[in-house]
């Protein structure tokens, strides 16, 4: 940046000084006037996930999907909200784990909004039952009773599914009704009155159906059986959601349990997800939270055939109702009341607003490619980061004046361009970080402190070179104003080649390190960046329009640019005069050529 002219310094200075008071104007009538203070001076919390292989899943934990998670975790934290949260990696490979550090958010759900794979999927509901173990009756032990005194029901111990689900009811016969509910349409719901030796009957679909037909095996009836979801299941222990095979679950709230066949549709057809309030066909807001999806094309056409034949199911029963499946456990079982072919159907559940929004904001930004486990979440308190928020203030102001009165001991006069200088630079960091923090997201840290604090000394360091500069072209005999401009000429070469060497180490350790590093390396590319400014715009303009001044220009012993000060014997008046005489086009030097 070119040196402004000795004749104008005024314009630079006014440049700056329009700067800085465009900034305080726009921070005042915002009403920002505060930076955003990061997880270790505001408080919030950190979360470490560890990536899990659920039992039965051929999931192999590799870096690629570990990065992957990284970013997803990273949207869903941006998705709500959160200004520039940490979400970093750790470890390679099987030893990976995601540490997510977000200021401010002292919640202990932190959890369930990011953490969660968010793996959705519409399946067909095969049974459904109530939650609880289903505990076998007792065969009857046999008594001598006459031959034809047994009880004429079909088998001695009860079928599987009258008793693995409420919804599951014997017919008129005494024979239980398939509970697939994976017919066609055209298909009878009846079944034959004629007891089959198979506890579950295989439907026969018809050619127009687009759900498969899937019987549920002995081993589903016994997992079913078993399944209690009464006790909560840590996510490591839930099945494996392959979308190929049958899945034995319950449901998030822990109220039913469910047999689901093969995936229909993949959250993977989902373009867009949100949360609205539920409006009624008069077109009435009801209250209700529900999550809006929005399919592609192919889906949008799927999902239509699987509601027009699961809506021609009018018995019931489980035959015309499919599950959401989220993160291997069904959110929403409905019945399906109508046709959905604008590919834009609701999930309900007695959403809130905010658990509709997370919701939402999860199946916006995808699934996880694996599941995560909390291994440790840490709360840090408001009162933990205001102390330390103190001590780093403290320890700046502290630099500061060590700074200032080192400066107006040594240079006097001078020092109080520097500490004026300083001012400015401080005013300007204090405002960017503000303008900052409200328009891109940055927040600072404690790190961040310490980028600011060292760059007092890099400030600090470009006046010293630039007074150093003038007081030597002084010894060489020139006046302030001659000095200034000359010396000028000479430091601003070794000023930018200072602040460059910073401002490339800045910008190598914010690309290459990551967490609170990051803050140091921006808050020190910042400052060496205003540093520049402030050199060029204000300290050199105000020292040229100082030099015209009689206190600084006549070198008063309190000036810092004295004589005296400078180690330069001072001429008496005689010697001055024979040094005029004797200077090229005088008169005495003219006559005595």
């Amino acid at each position: 940046m070119a040196a402004p002219t000795a004749p104008r310094p005024g314009r630079a200075i006014a440049v700056i000084t329009i700067a800085v008071v465009a900034l305080y104007a726009w921070m005042f009538i915002s009403g920002n006037t505060t930076p955003k203070l990061g997880l270790d001076l505001r408080g919030g919390t950190s979360l470490t996930l560890q990536p899990v292989v659920p039992e039965g899943s051929d999931t192999v934990i590799t870096d690629d999907a570990v990065n992957q998670a990284v970013e997803i975790i990273r949207a869903r934290v941006d998705g709500q909200g959160v200004a520039e949260a940490s979400v970093t990696k750790q470890g390679s490979g099987a030893n990976s784990t995601i540490v997510v550090e977000v200021p401010g958010q002292n919640e202990q759900d932190l959890f369930d909004k990011i953490g969660k794979t968010a793996k959705l999927g519409f399946r067909p509901v095969l049974r459904s039952g109530p939650p609880t173990v289903v505990v076998p009756t007792p065969t009857p032990t046999a008594t001598p009773t006459p031959s034809g005194s047994a009880s004429p029901s079909v088998g001695s111990t009860p079928s599987p599914s009258t008793t693995a689900s409420s919804t599951v009811s014997p017919s008129s016969t005494g024979n239980p009704r398939p509970a697939t509910g994976l017919k066609a349409a055209t298909a009878s719901p009846t079944v034959s009155p004629t007891p089959t030796p198979t506890p579950t009957p295989t439907p026969s679909a018809s050619s127009t159906s687009v759900i498969p037909s899937t019987p549920i095996t002995a081993a589903d009836q016994k997992a079913f059986d078993n399944l209690d979801c009464t006790k909560p299941i840590p996510p490591e222990q839930r099945p494996a959601d392959l979308p190929a095979k049958t899945m034995v679950t319950c449901s998030s709230t822990g109220a039913e349990k469910f047999i689901l066949g093969p995936e229909l549709i993949p959250g993977s057809d989902i373009t867009g997800a949100s949360a609205g309030l539920l409006t009624s066909s008069q077109g009435v807001t009801t209250g209700e939270w529900v999550v809006n999806l929005t399919f592609n094309g192919d889906a949008t056409t799927k999902f239509r055939d699987v509601t027009r034949q699961m809506f021609a199911q009018t018995n019931g029963s489980d035959a015309n109702r499919f599950a959401i499946v989220l993160d291997a456990q069904v959110i929403s079982a409905p019945t399906v009341n109508g046709v959905i072919s604008d590919g834009r159907p609701q999930i309900s559940g007695n959403f809130t607003q905010q658990s509709a929004n997370d919701l939402g904001n999860q199946l916006k930004y995808g699934a996880l490619p694996l599941a995560f486990v909390p291994n440790n979440l840490q709360t840090i308190s408001p009162t933990l980061g205001s102390d330390q928020l103190r001590a780093g203030i403290l320890a700046g102001l502290l630099g500061l004046l060590l700074v200032v009165f080192y400066s107006l001991f040594y240079y006097r006069g001078l020092g109080l361009v520097s500490v004026a200088s300083l001012a400015l630079a401080g005013l300007l960091t204090y405002g960017l970080l503000v303008l900052l923090g409200h328009t891109m997201g940055y927040t600072l840290s404690l790190a961040g402190i310490a980028g600011a604090i060292v760059s007092i000394g890099i400030t600090a360091d470009s006046f010293v070179v630039l007074f150093e500069r003038i007081r030597d072209e002084m010894r060489d005999g020139r006046t302030l104003r001659v000095a200034v401009e000359t010396g000028w000429k000479r430091a601003q070469r070794t000023i930018l080649a200072a602040d460059a060497v910073s401002l490339i180490a800045a910008v190598a350790l914010y690309l290459l390190a990551v967490g609170g590093v990051q803050g140091f390396a921006f808050t020190l590319g910042l400052t060496t960046l205003i540093d520049v400014a402030v050199v060029f715009l204000f300290t050199k303009p105000l020292l040229t329009k100082l030099a015209r001044t009689k206190f600084y220009g006549n070198g008063h012993k309190w000036s810092g640019v004295s004589p005296d000060r400078l180690g330069i014997h001072r001429p008496t008046p005689s010697a001055r005069a024979t040094a005029r005489k004797g200077e090229p086009g005088s008169n005495s030097a003219a006559k005595e050529a």
